[in-house]
């Protein structure tokens, strides 16, 4: 199991905007679990904004700035988004079970989001 599926979700969250979270922790499943969060509690545009700030500065303490991309960073915020519009899910495992997608074919669903045909 991922380590930051050890924390509860408030603690994650804080855990992440603090930038306390430790970089090796900060998985592709902890990115989605993120965006999950944020997006349910805050809504699209506040979690957009929360995300990318909070992102930014957690790259830059963890001296990998070059790998930040706010349009990536955006697809992947709408294709979450997109896939919570459609899922019963009531935590963020049914989520993932419910759209396994998001971690098998992540690149593939995110060039549909920023290309959409």
């Amino acid at each position: 199991m991922e380590k930051h599926f050890e924390l509860s979700d408030t603690e994650f969250e804080a855990r992440f905007a603090a930038r306390t979270l430790p970089v090796a922790d900060f998985t592709h499943r902890a990115h989605l679990r993120l965006a999950w969060l944020h997006l349910g509690k805050y809504g699209l545009p506040r979690a957009e904004a929360n995300i990318l700030a909070q992102l930014e500065a957690f790259v830059a303490r963890a001296g990998a700035a070059n790998k930040y991309d706010q349009a990536l960073t955006r697809a992947a915020l709408r294709a979450v988004h997109h896939f919570m519009e459609q899922s019963k899910a009531e935590n963020f495992s049914e989520f993932l079970a419910e759209n396994p997608g998001l971690v098998t074919n992540f690149r593939e669903i995110i060039a549909r989001h920023i290309n959409p045909a």
